[in-house]
């Protein structure tokens, strides 16, 4: 049904998501690439939704943590080439701040969800070591 005679990047969505303690949202990847590391809760855009809506529908299933659409601002976009293994893939990063404390679950592809102080990150997958670095500067 989609042939076009020019290759295509793959299209991803990524929440980095603040509680009140300047804790952000991981989840420990249940799949390849990077299975059993942490990372920004996040995968790849449906042919039938928005960016957005693919950032808060990835979020509630690796997590279980729900938002609306409007409260996912814009952080930016990260297309360098390399950043993930599986091909070339551009991802459109969101930026969440929760008014309170939540509790999140791994679900999906999550083998778990837990939160890490701002100041204290693991190793990270792809590049969201960066991703979180704006998001967290541009505050």
């Amino acid at each position: 049904m989609y042939t076009y005679e020019y290759p295509r990047p793959m299209l991803t969505a990524d929440c980095v998501v603040i509680n009140p303690l300047d804790e952000v949202l991981l989840i420990r990847r249940g799949n390849e690439p990077f299975r059993g590391c942490w990372a920004l809760p996040g995968g790849f855009m449906e042919m039938d939704e928005t960016i957005g809506h693919c950032a808060v529908r990835e979020l509630k299933e690796e997590t279980g943590i729900t938002v609306d659409e409007c409260a996912a601002l814009l952080v930016g976009v990260f297309s360098r080439p390399g950043r993930d293994p599986r091909g070339r893939t551009v991802t459109v990063a969101y930026r969440v701040d929760l008014d309170k404390e939540v509790n999140a679950v791994g679900g999906d592809d999550a083998a778990e969800a837990r939160w890490f102080p701002l100041s204290e990150l693991p190793p990270l997958a792809f590049d969201h070591a960066e991703i979180i670095a704006a998001a967290t500067t541009a505050s």
